[in-house]
């Protein structure tokens, strides 16, 4: 999809992450240490793609890079995607031994079932809930049967708009997510989901947290 023709909404998340990339990773740099819950649930995806037999996973709408560093430290060959090329730039002058590419996830730049597995960390929030099944599709498309996808979100049902953060002004809008939507969309794009987590919100936060493993169907 050329940059004519894709949504306002893809351009408007572009330009605002590329506003906040740099103060963005800044604030976020250290945030796993302190979330047990988010290392444990990478901690199992990395665990059942090596059990899958390995191969490479893909970050997808990685931001700085912190994700993909953190699961490359834990063994895994991951290829990192933003639609950000301010965000790509910092990944990759942070992260060098991981490999990130500018691409967005409507149109990910893998051939079918080229991954081993695949996450979407907080990146399907932005996109609006009539598009969601179609990137859920995509993700379908690029991971292997047998593969792995690991989901995670801010869980809710409104539309938060922010117009100021990091640091920045912007023009960004969140999508929280219901659960028992995302369960039916990776069902219907090919998925099995395998585990479900909620936790409650941690100050800054100010919503429950969701995360969703999922095979895909063989």
């Amino acid at each position: 999809m050329s940059r004519v023709t894709e949504p306002a909404d893809v351009t408007a998340t572009r330009l605002a992450y590329d506003t906040v990339a740099q103060d963005y990773a800044d604030l976020l740099r250290d945030h796993l240490a302190g979330s047990e819950f988010d290392r444990a649930m990478l901690g199992v995806f990395a665990e059942q793609v090596a059990r899958g037999g390995g191969g490479p996973v893909g970050d997808l709408g990685c931001g700085p890079g912190r994700i993909a560093g953190y699961l490359a430290g834990l063994g895994l060959e991951v290829v990192g995607v933003d639609l950000s090329p301010g965000m790509i730039e910092v990944a990759r002058r942070e992260h060098p031994a991981v490999r990130f590419e500018v691409g967005t996830m409507a149109a990910l730049p893998f051939a079918d079932g080229a991954l081993a597995g695949a996450l979407a960390w907080y990146s399907v929030i932005h996109t609006p809930e009539e598009r969601q099944g179609e990137l859920y599709a995509e993700f379908a498309r690029v991971v292997r049967p047998g593969g792995i996808l690991l989901l995670a979100f801010q869980v809710g049902e409104d539309v938060v708009h922010l117009t100021h953060a990091y640091g920045h002004d912007l023009d960004l809008h969140t999508r929280r997510q219901h659960p028992d939507r995302v369960r039916e969309r990776l069902v219907e794009a090919g998925f099995t989901v395998t585990a479900e987590l909620i936790r409650q919100a941690v100050p800054p936060e100010k919503s429950p947290q969701g995360y969703v493993l999922a095979r895909r169907d063989v």
